[in-house]
């Protein structure tokens, strides 16, 4: 089983970027634990992050091809970006998106996700614990088909 994981704009600040919201663990230590989840469980990972969209949809059109399931926080894309929206729509792979912080509690905005309404379900609001629970909902969906 392969799993990509894909991390959107300014999560490569993660650990100095508003630790009051964000916490203060970094995308590497976040990588660390994914992989240490991964082994764990036996499944290959991959992780890409990128501030640029169309990177974004492209890294999701690639995963629809090669990985049995993507986990993406989109970051900010989440609010606005209907290209990653229907990247994620176009493949067949389940999709779970995360979030460090609760979206719905934070400004308006950020509570409306435009990429969720094509994931399979969303984490949010648990820290770096949302995206082993986010792989962990992936991989049920994945042995489940």
């Amino acid at each position: 089983m392969k799993f990509i994981v894909i991390n959107g704009p300014n999560l490569n600040l993660l650990g100095s970027r508003e630790p009051n919201i964000y916490g203060t663990t970094t995308l590497d230590g976040i990588n660390d634990s994914v992989k240490e989840w991964a082994e764990s469980n036996q499944i290959e990972i991959e992780f890409i992050q990128s501030n640029h969209e169309g990177v974004i949809v492209e890294a999701i059109q690639n995963a629809g091809r090669s990985a049995d399931g993507i986990v993406i926080n989109p970051a900010a894309l989440t609010h606005y970006s209907v290209a990653v929206r229907d990247a994620i729509s176009a493949i067949t792979i389940p999709v779970v998106e995360v979030h460090l912080s609760n979206i719905h509690a934070r400004e308006g905005f950020r509570a409306v996700s435009v990429t969720g309404h094509a994931a399979k379900g969303i984490v949010s609001g648990f820290g770096p614990s949302s995206y082993i629970l986010g792989l962990e909902a992936l991989k049920q969906i994945v042995e489940k088909q």
